[in-house]
């Protein structure tokens, strides 16, 4: 057998699990060290300098919310980056393991494990490190001006969107202001990059705001700067988000809730297009292109006295209403095959696409998150998924209303497992033992209800 030229550190307090895997991995890998805490994984990193890392998700001790695995998955991800890590984990805490992808991490691996997709994943994490120090300067000199890449915004086939991207066609290039309206999750800060990508300000900076999150003492602070000395923490100067975008693009999501009196304070910047700085006498001029988002009704909200009329009216030279994604269910599929593709090259799945029956799982389903509800049902999908194609039971989407695919035993035996479940804390031996099944037959169960 020839050794894999690569370097693995294992880290699992439970010494039959790290007796199993020096048997398993020392004759593939040409060097192998395995620890029983994460306690000396700094100093074993410094001197070993691992291409993977097989990490335990649970230790004894409480960490992170009582999850060490993510906590010193976060401190990998950030203090060695090129390193890739492989979480270990029980069925129970899959969910903790998407997560920690989510954060991170190459893969993860469920206990039992099977010794041939376990060491293939190791082999895949140990040849992704040997790339990642190039592909981090070619992104970190890609971004060394501040430069926004064109989003690759998904127009999708509706009529609506196609209306919609004529509109930005013809004023992206311009510095007209647009205001973009919609549903939470209908992609407005996408498509508010999209517009910047292809303006003639894509050189400089796109500074995104999220209005109605910045506390009413510290609006001014934040969007027009302050002098060192202005208030009590102000220990230096501090340029605002209007300069921070001159030359570029200001993106104000939320605008819609601004209260009136800092509504008055943006508009008058607007108008002269200069700042005042808090605790300077001196305006700075500034120039920006101002894009503008809220999932409100701003012309009920004129017509109620809560938003500016003349603010409105600025901030309104192009109006974009992005549709909501029940209303343009024939972009559904082709949006879900382009989030399979992005996340299955990210997370390294072998995920093509999706089966018919998923496909009709997808389009049954309201969307009252929109695209971003989408975007996170294919994520955990393709990185729970054991196939080539997404199953329905993959997407962990609930039961359609008027669905009688379950027969009335299957729901007596998944509440059945979920008694059970919260009856032994998740204990999966326990849970087994007490229906009278094995435990891949409780696996297989897991998985159908989606549990």
């Amino acid at each position: 057998m020839k050794r894999n030229p690569s370097k693995i550190l294992v880290v699992d307090d439970n010494a039959a699990v790290r007796k199993a895997l020096q048997l398993l991995l020392s004759p593939r890998f040409a060097e192998v060290e395995l620890i029983a805490s994460p306690a000396t994984l700094p100093a074993t990193m410094e001197r070993l300098h691992p291409d993977a890392v097989l990490l335990d998700m649970n230790f004894h001790a409480d960490i992170n919310s009582g999850n060490e695995g993510l906590f010193w998955t976060d401190e990998i991800v950030r203090r060695w980056p090129e390193t890739r890590v492989v979480l270990f984990t029980a069925y129970a805490d899959i969910n903790l393991a998407v997560e920690g992808m989510k954060r991170g991490a190459f893969d993860f691996v469920v206990k039992p494990w099977d010794n041939d997709k376990l060491v293939a994943v190791l082999e895949a994490a140990a040849a992704g490190h040997r790339n990642a120090a190039a592909r981090a300067t070619k992104s970190t000199q890609g971004k060394s001006n501040g430069a926004v890449e064109p989003a690759d915004f998904f127009w999708g086939e509706s009529l609506q969107m196609a209306q919609i991207r004529r509109v930005v066609e013809k004023a992206a290039p311009t510095d007209a202001t647009v205001l973009i309206t919609g549903e939470n999750g209908t992609g407005k800060d996408v498509l508010a990059r999209e517009i910047h990508a292809h303006s003639s300000r894509r050189d400089k900076p796109l500074v995104c705001v999220d209005a109605g999150a910045i506390p009413e003492s510290l609006f001014e602070s934040e969007l027009f700067g302050h002098v060192k000395g202005a208030f009590t923490d102000a220990h230096s100067d501090h340029r605002g988000k209007f300069e921070q975008a001159d030359g570029g693009t200001l993106f104000l999501d939320e605008i819609g809730n601004l209260p009136l009196h800092l509504q008055a304070k943006l508009l008058r910047a607007l108008q002269e297009r200069k700042v005042v700085p808090v605790g300077s006498e001196k305006a700075v001029p500034v120039d920006i292109r101002l894009i503008c988002a809220t999932n409100r009704d701003l012309e009920a909200m004129v017509r109620e006295g809560t938003f500016r009329q003349d603010l409105y009216f600025r901030i309104n030279v192009f109006h974009l209403p992005l549709p909501p994604l029940r209303e343009r269910t024939e972009d559904i599929e082709p949006l879900a095959e382009q989030f399979v593709s992005t996340f299955a090259t990210r997370y390294h799945r072998q995920v093509n696409g999706l089966s018919a029956a998923a496909v009709e799982r997808l389009k049954d389903h309201p969307w009252s998150g929109n695209v971003r509800e989408l975007q996170n049902v294919i994520e955990r999908a393709v990185i729970m998924g054991e196939g080539p194609l997404l199953q329905p039971e993959d997407l962990d989407l609930p039961a359609a209303l008027g669905s009688s695919s379950a027969t009335p035993l299957e729901a007596a035996e998944e509440q059945t497992i979920r008694t059970a479940l919260a009856r032994y804390g998740g204990n999966l031996t326990l849970v087994a033992k007490e229906l009278g099944i094995s435990r891949p037959t409780l696996y297989a169960r897991l998985k159908k209800y989606g549990i």
